[in-house]
């Protein structure tokens, strides 16, 4: 239990100090003894642990009734995380004098949390409260983790199904595998591997590993190069695509030729793929960076947010964890961060952050909600306000009496990745996967891949593009192909979605289609041909809508219309005929009529929306330039649409 040794290195300062300043007070009047204590309590002040285990068991041997001693060698095996001879001396101590060390209570009740008797925590702690009736930092934590024990005990009677996998040897060595990140096709696990190396600071450090899955099967992992370097590396996480990285880096100074500094002890940085290759990784800056430490980044699918967990101090110089969130405006800039709203943060430790490709579920680990004891995973959704709400723990067994973090949930929803050192590993911390529960899996999310591509020569585009939530008008994804043109957007099923790209140079390009129907395991293949801006090009407004025999725009209309306006403010000079086409169902007459006003109304929307008069025409081409037969329901409804032509 992390916390517990915070909590405990207090205690290991004021009772050897105090046991050092009243020598007159002791519960012995041995001076041998005595003279023993002194000695182990020096020794135990300068982290000589072995000498002075010696001697405080020297000091008991000349009085067994010699409390103090038992006390601070109480001390001695939480310094050393023996907490099972920890509880043993407290235990002894308590039996002798009952009621002289009341804070033994307290601390017996957190060794036993963290061995699972969460009843004997509670009669400890009990204990301890009823000593204590007055607020402390101490009689405050007894009170949350009375919490903690009456939750833990619910949770015990209460399993959640669980049985995770271990990822197997091509993932998993006898270093420490931890804190993985999945692109949004779950085909590319990116993870960090601690290894040993006599160059390194402290003779360790962290780099990526990277494996792909290929026939169900992970490739063995390998390092992920250019970003790697001899400082540490960490908490990694990838944009939707795995073509940004985004992750922390800590001793942050050139000794090791990485040329990264930065503004705390540890901070986020960046790097993008090109091709197959990684670029130098840049520090994300001062807006984002402090002077404390930055760390844990989770980047939105939508590519308009970036969460990650912020250290601070109270005054007391107790260490605090809150997850902070700041967003990327369309100038690539980011917004000053803040502390996200809602009931997620404590005053507790909040870290190991991850936002679902869903964009509304946030799993993260915390001490400061009920739990089992040490860090417990959690989720929350977040609400309508944009607030988070109530965070729900995982249950057990995903959350024992020790510190749970570094949880993934795929797009899909059906993979949770977690670290573990649990026993049939292959060395120290392992990546394993489970499913989970339906109450806790996310919003299901599938995704869009495709190719952007110049129609005319096929020569593959770097272009922007953004996705709409046709129902409420919400945009749900930004972001740009790579030279490759190649993109990959995450989406949540059952909607319906227009998708807009557009390049410099070029016609934007835009199209809908729906996910209402699509399984999640059928990503939706959307190929864009781009055309250059060249008199006689023309492009099928996809997203414009009237209602049957009607020519008023539907408000659906109004999103695709402003693209339309925003690619003329970006093109000054050029002047644009709006065009109205219908299948051959009804007369002649008639369509030509409905297909005039249609485009009457799209020609009217622009203008007023402050593009000059004229610039915009409009004709009504009626039935007479068919795109597609008209002999079936699909091919007229090709046909009956609106579009525009450079003049």
């Amino acid at each position: 239990m992390k916390n517990l040794f915070i909590v405990l290195a207090a205690l290991f300062i004021s009772l050897s100090v105090s046991a050092q300043g009243r020598n007159t007070d002791y519960s012995t009047v041995n001076k041998k003894a005595i003279k023993l204590f002194e000695k182990a309590t020096a020794a135990l002040t300068s982290r000589e642990y072995k000498k002075a285990e010696g001697l405080f068991k020297q000091a008991i041997q000349r009085d067994e009734n010699f409390t103090d001693a038992y006390i601070v060698l109480s001390e001695l095996y939480l310094e050393t995380n023996d907490l099972k001879s920890a509880r043993k001396q407290l235990e002894k101590a308590i039996s002798i004098e009952p009621r002289k060390f009341m804070a033994a209570y307290f601390y017996l009740g957190e060794i036993n949390m963290s061995e699972s008797d969460y009843e004997a925590a509670i009669y400890n702690f009990t204990l301890y409260e009823k000593s204590n009736p007055s607020a402390s930092p101490m009689s405050e934590r007894a009170t949350r983790s009375l919490r903690n024990c009456s939750f833990a005990q619910k949770a015990l009677n209460n399993p959640v199904p669980f049985e995770p996998i271990n990822f197997g040897p091509s993932i998993n060595t006898k270093s420490p595998e931890y804190y993985p990140t999945l692109t949004v096709d779950e085909d590319e696990l990116l993870f960090t591997r601690r290894i040993e190396n006599a160059n390194a600071f402290n003779g360790v450090h962290e780099d990526f590993y990277v494996s792909n899955k290929k026939n169900d099967q992970w490739s063995t992992a390998k390092n992920l190069g250019v970003v790697n370097t001899l400082m540490n590396e960490g908490a990694p996480s990838y944009s939707a695509n795995g073509r940004i990285l985004f992750f922390t880096a800590c001793q942050l100074f050139d000794d090791y030729g990485a040329g990264r500094t930065g503004y705390g002890s540890c901070d986020l940085f960046y790097a993008y793929k090109e091709g197959k290759n990684w670029t130098e990784a840049v520090n994300l800056g001062g807006t984002i960076n402090s002077g404390v430490w930055e760390s844990q980044p989770s980047f939105s699918a939508d590519g308009k947010t970036l969460y990650f967990v912020r250290g601070r101090r109270s005054g007391k110089g107790i260490s605090h964890q809150d997850i902070w969130s700041a967003e990327l405006n369309e100038k690539g800039t980011w917004s000053k961060p803040a502390k996200i709203p809602g009931l997620v943060n404590t005053q507790e430790v909040e870290e190991s952050v991850f936002i679902h490709p869903d964009g509304q579920t946030l799993y993260f680990a915390s001490d400061g909600h009920p739990g089992m004891g040490g860090l417990d995973l959690f989720m929350s959704i977040k609400q309508l306000d944009g607030s988070w709400g109530e965070p729900v723990n995982l249950g057990y067994p995903i959350n024992t009496a020790g510190d749970e973090n570094s949880l993934l949930v795929s797009s899909s929803g059906r993979l949770a990745v977690f670290a573990s050192d649990r026993p049939g590993g292959f060395g120290d911390l392992d990546l394993y996967h489970f499913e989970l529960p339906e109450n806790l899996k996310p919003q299901p999310v599938t995704y869009a891949e495709g190719l952007i591509y110049d129609a005319k020569n096929f020569r593959p585009l770097d272009a922007s593009f953004e996705l709409v939530d046709l129902e409420t008008g919400a945009s749900v994804a930004v972001g740009t192909s790579d030279k490759s043109g190649e993109f990959l957007i995450p989406l949540p099923v059952g909607k319906e979605y227009m998708v807009s790209v557009s390049r410099e140079g070029y016609m934007f390009h835009s199209e809908n289609f729906k996910l209402k129907t699509k399984g999640i395991a059928e990503p939706y293949e959307l190929n864009v041909p781009l055309k250059k801006i060249t008199t006689g090009n023309a492009v099928v407004l996809q997203n414009v809508f009237f209602d049957t025999d009607s020519y008023e725009l539907k408000e659906s209309s109004k999103i695709e219309l402003g693209r339309l306006v925003s690619f003329m403010n970006l093109n000054p000079d050029l002047r644009i005929e709006i065009g109205g086409h219908t299948d051959n169902v009804g007369s002649d007459k008639d369509n030509i009529l409905l297909s005039k006003s249609r485009a009457e109304s799209v020609a009217k929307f622009v203008v007023d929306s402050g593009i000059v008069v004229d610039r915009v025409s409009a004709k009504g081409y009626g039935e007479m330039a068919p795109i597609d037969s008209n002999e079936t329901d699909s091919g007229r409804a090709a046909n009956r649409r609106t579009e525009f032509k450079i003049n």
